[in-house]
């Protein structure tokens, strides 16, 4: 199983490159990495069923959002779960992609 993520700064309607992001597991840091110029972080490996968590730092992109953590459940190891973060100015949105 892997796990990517995809961060689009919706106010200027392109990717955001260089935001930093954790992956985590139980309070265990599985993974660190930045968005890169696409806006993504792809590959990341967890072969764990469970809750895990995507931290965001978004301070760089968002004035009043500075960090945004999505908490999602892997309950098949051996899918690939694509979690994207479209942030706003004033609000962000999530989905499970593909």
């Amino acid at each position: 199983m892997t796990i990517s993520t995809h961060v689009l700064d919706a106010r200027l309607g392109r990717p955001a490159e260089g935001v930093p992001v954790r992956l985590e597991r139980g309070g265990e840091v599985l993974a660190e990495g930045r968005t890169g110029p696409d806006g993504r972080i792809t590959g990341w490996p967890s072969s764990e069923v469970g809750v895990h968590r995507l931290v965001f730092d978004t301070g760089g992109v968002s004035e009043f959002f500075p960090e945004v953590v999505l908490s999602f459940r892997v309950s098949d190891p051996d899918a690939h779960h694509h979690v994207p973060l479209l942030l706003s100015p004033f609000a962000y949105s999530t989905y499970r992609g593909s």
